[in-house]
């Protein structure tokens, strides 16, 4: 609680810089203020407060130390709903202040705070779930990583990176949402919470083994899942700015998705190769949480295949002039 007032107030207190220096909280007049009045150290100050207020709401490194600890500790309902709603919805209001607020200093201010940011988040997010146990935990540095590539559609500021953007946080909710799925059912029944306590799980629960898998090899990207389809999009759109910098940030994001598929895998192999020694034994879930796992199942398998949803949220970026007309 006192981690979430502290990024308040330093939230605050940029939108406070950023009303010294144009003296309005509008959209426009602060973009006008900020383009007649150049690249000053009051605007750099301000970007760097609002950019890490923001930040604790995407669970953004530095500003990601609350994540694991309140993951691990909220009831898994209360936690799958802070890892994909709030992260969504964050982001696009992040695209929205940075681009139309701030984007006529991208190059000279904000750019390159960006860019540390997306590297520091996906690089540690992925060392810290390699070295947890606890499967709450996992998907928490799990979830920070996914924080930085979305942050890349923010980067692209652009019409494709806008719709990369919203197809990759869709794709992320069900994939998310599967993987909580099961960790629900299972600490329901059980109580276990330990990824060694999923060992043989495809033997005594093949369905939920099986929804979890579909759930890691998304979120690690793995082809034919939609998760290889979210990942590929938001690197095209992030290319599309065609700067060095972007080449080689996207580099850096490919070579850490590498290194995700190895602790994603480990779920895997602990459900699916590890058998000898089960510990959680055949039970049926509730309906409700069987309906949800089918749901979220069947978007990790068909999003990606269905083109036409992307291809749909391309269109409404392009046509909708009022509603994403920030990006012309």
């Amino acid at each position: 609680m006192f981690t979430a007032i502290f990024s308040s107030a330093i939230f605050m207190l940029g939108l406070s810089f950023v009303y010294g220096l144009s003296g309005s909280l509008y959209f426009n007049d602060v973009a006008a203020k900020v383009m007649a009045g150049g690249n000053s150290v009051l605007l750099i100050t301000a970007l760097a407060f609002v950019i890490a207020g923001v930040g604790f709401k995407l669970s953004l490194v530095p500003f990601h130390l609350w994540t694991a600890d309140v993951y691990q500790g909220a009831p898994t309902a209360v936690t799958s709903y802070l890892s994909v709603i709030s992260k969504g919805a964050a982001a696009y209001a992040f695209l929205i202040i940075l681009v139309q607020v701030f984007g006529s200093v991208y190059s000279a201010a904000w750019e390159w705070m960006l860019y540390a940011l997306i590297i520091l988040t996906i690089t540690l997010g992925n060392l810290f779930a390699i070295r947890q146990r606890n499967i709450k935990r996992f998907l928490a540095f799990s979830s920070i990583s996914q924080a930085g590539y979305i942050m890349l559609g923010v980067v692209a500021a652009n019409e494709l990176g806008l719709a990369s953007l919203m197809f990759y946080v869709l794709v992320y909710i069900v994939s998310n949402l599967a993987a909580f799925g099961v960790v629900s059912a299972i600490e329901n029944f059980s109580g276990k919470v330990s990824i060694d306590d999923y060992n043989g799980l495809s033997k005594t629960t093949p369905r939920l083994g099986v929804t979890m898998m579909l759930a890691m090899c998304s979120l690690a990207g793995i082809p034919p899942f939609a998760g290889f389809f979210s990942k590929f999009f938001i690197f095209v759109g992030a290319l599309e700015t065609g700067s060095v910098a972007i080449y080689v940030l996207v580099l850096i994001a490919l070579i850490n998705t590498i290194v995700s598929l190895y602790y994603y895998l480990l779920v895997v192999k602990a459900m699916f190769i590890r058998q000898d020694d089960c510990i959680i034994p055949t039970f049926k879930s509730a309906c409700s949480e069987r309906i949800a796992m089918v749901v979220c199942t069947l978007g990790i398998i068909f999003i990606g295949i269905a083109s036409c949803i992307y291809t749909f949220l391309v269109e409404a970026v392009n046509d909708n002039t009022m509603l994403f007309g920030f990006l012309n």
